[in-house]
């Protein structure tokens, strides 16, 4: 089967990533931590499957996950973490937003983070 037929497996647990806003790759990216240019060569993973980046995610709609070990935000500066989650949940908020929009990609992130990677 080719690739474009199979759709985007997680690159953790094999599973589809189904929805954008389960996607870790595009929530890295409207957050300002991933080069456009490599989204189609950066493996893909669902959300819940990148425990570092989503225990920031504070939303109704999304399950708590943990990070055990040393990146546990229960043992990160409490400045940090508040940053952190602020951000992440924005862009995860996003995703869910963008779920429902017919936008360019370029149009994705968040406004802080439209252009970062321009050259």
């Amino acid at each position: 089967m080719a690739k474009c037929d199979e759709g985007y497996l997680c690159d953790v647990c094999g599973q589809p990533v189904e929805r954008l806003f389960e996607s870790d790759l595009y929530l890295r990216y409207v957050v300002g931590m991933l080069d456009p240019e490599v989204l189609h060569t950066t493996p893909e993973r669902h959300v819940k499957c990148n425990p570092a980046l989503a225990q920031f995610i504070v939303h109704e709609k999304f399950k708590p996950v943990e990070c055990p070990g040393d990146f546990d935000k229960r043992n990160l500066d409490a400045a940090f973490v508040a940053e952190r989650e602020a951000l992440v949940t924005r862009g995860y908020e996003r995703l869910r937003e963008l779920a429902r929009l017919d936008l360019p990609i370029v149009d994705y992130p968040l406004p802080e983070f439209r252009g970062k990677f321009a050259k």
